[in-house]
């Protein structure tokens, strides 16, 4: 589904990510971890438009989708969520899904309200439910706990209709129980996508990913299935540090 060709970005003198050439099949759940500073943030924004790459190449079912901006790059269908929660604080939970979710089906309209298109209101009732958030619609945002925020999150990307979801730090300060309800959400919803995800809880990582990529100073370091990862003498030695 997406494949990179010798990504590289460059800032000023130093190299952020160099020559990366990687591969995400369709309805793989994939994992990349590594260090602080391995590139990993940076690989993502790459591939969600947010930076534009110094040389390489973005390919997201065969087309190329290189320096696209973000929005091009979303109606492309990449979605993804943030490490720092990115919501409308002051809006309903079902405002904050049904705005993203008419982003892709109408657009904005002037001459007509948006309860006229049915369309609209039923999925978003049907991805709120799918982020077990449906009893919570009316709910300012602001007003939901961490964890129920961070799956609205998760919620208002899927309202966009991707095909690759890119997941950063899903879990970030949750508690225990709100983290195996977010990992139950993501075995859930990659029944019908492409997970993406940047993680640094390795537990998580290895229950949950089907291949994993490390990261290391802008390079790809190693890439496995998670026993293979755990272990690789390089990996254990630069980051599992076990």
């Amino acid at each position: 589904m997406l494949r990179t060709e010798g990504l590289t970005i460059r800032f000023g003198g130093l190299t952020a990510l160099n020559n990366v050439n990687f591969q995400i099949g369709r309805g793989e759940i994939r994992a990349i971890i590594g260090p602080n500073g391995a590139g990993k943030s940076t690989f993502f924004n790459c591939v969600t438009g947010v930076l534009r790459p110094t040389s390489g190449r973005i390919l997201l079912n065969g087309a190329d989708i290189t320096g696209l901006s973000p929005n091009l790059i979303s109606r492309a269908g990449v979605a993804r969520s943030y490490q720092i929660t990115n919501i409308l604080p002051n809006a309903t939970t079902m405002e904050n899904v049904r705005i993203a979710a008419q982003s892709r089906r109408h657009g904005w309209n002037m001459l007509r309200h948006y309860s006229s298109f049915r369309d609209i209101a039923e999925k978003a009732e049907s991805v709120l439910a799918s982020v077990g958030l449906a009893a919570k619609a009316d709910e300012l945002a602001s007003n939901l706990s961490h964890g129920e925020q961070r799956n609205l999150e998760i919620g208002i990307a899927l309202a966009t209709e991707p095909q690759l979801l890119c997941l950063d730090e899903p879990t970030a300060g949750m508690s225990a129980a709100e983290t195996h309800d977010t990992i139950q959400l993501v075995r859930e919803i990659a029944k019908n996508l492409t997970i993406l995800i940047v993680e640094h809880d390795m537990p998580l990582v290895m229950d949950l990913a089907d291949r994993i990529t490390v990261f290391h100073y802008g390079e790809i370091l190693a890439e496995g299935p998670p026993a293979e990862i755990q272990n690789n003498p390089r990996v254990l030695e630069v980051y599992l540090k076990t």
